[in-house]
C-alpha cells in the first residue's frame, strides 16, 4: 500500500465536507506530476487530507477507493481523477510548521513541490505524522 498527501483548500472542500459526504471524487488536479500521482494510486492506498491556504496542516486520513478515471471536469478529457473516503480524523491537526521543524520530515516530496496538490508520503513520513496526529 502507498501513502499519499493531497491538498485542498478547506473553503472549497474540507476533510468535513468528506466526512458529511462519506466519499468524494478528487478532480480538478491540472499538473502534469500530480496526475502522474493520481494515475499510481490503487484501491486501498490512504493518502493524508491537508488543509491548503488557510489552516496548512494534516488534518486526517483518507483511502483511495476507486481506481483512476477521466476527470468529468476536465473538457480535454486528459487529466485523472479517483474516489476517496474519510477514515479517521487526526487527534491533533498536524501543522505546516510542525512538519518542517521535524527533522525526519524534511526530505518530504512536498516540501520539494510545494506547489503540487498531491505527492507521495513515504512509510517513515507517515508513521512520524500519524504520531504527530496523536493516532
Amino acid at each position: 500500500m502507498a501513502h499519499w498527501l493531497m491538498k485542498s483548500e478547506p473553503a472549497k472542500y474540507g476533510y468535513a465536507d468528506l466526512v458529511r459526504d462519506g466519499k468524494t471524487r478528487w478532480d480538478g488536479v491540472r499538473n502534469h506530476q500530480a496526475a502522474i500521482y493520481l494515475r499510481s494510486m490503487k484501491i486501498g492506498d490512504e493518502a493524508f487530507f491537508y488543509h491548503s491556504v488557510e489552516d496548512l496542516a494534516v488534518i486526517g486520513i483518507m483511502q483511495v477507493v476507486g481506481t483512476h478515471y477521466i476527470d468529468p471536469s476536465d473538457a480535454k478529457g486528459k487529466f485523472p481523477c479517483v474516489d476517496v473516503a474519510p477514515v479517521r480524523r487526526l487527534a491533533v491537526p498536524v501543522t505546516l510548521a510542525s512538519m518542517k521543524a521535524n527533522p525526519k520530515l524534511a526530505d518530504m516530496a512536498m516540501f520539494r513541490q510545494f506547489r503540487l496538490s498531491v505527492s507521495p508520503v513515504t512509510d517513515t513520513e507517515w508513521a512520524e505524522i500519524v504520531g504527530m496526529g496523536g493516532a
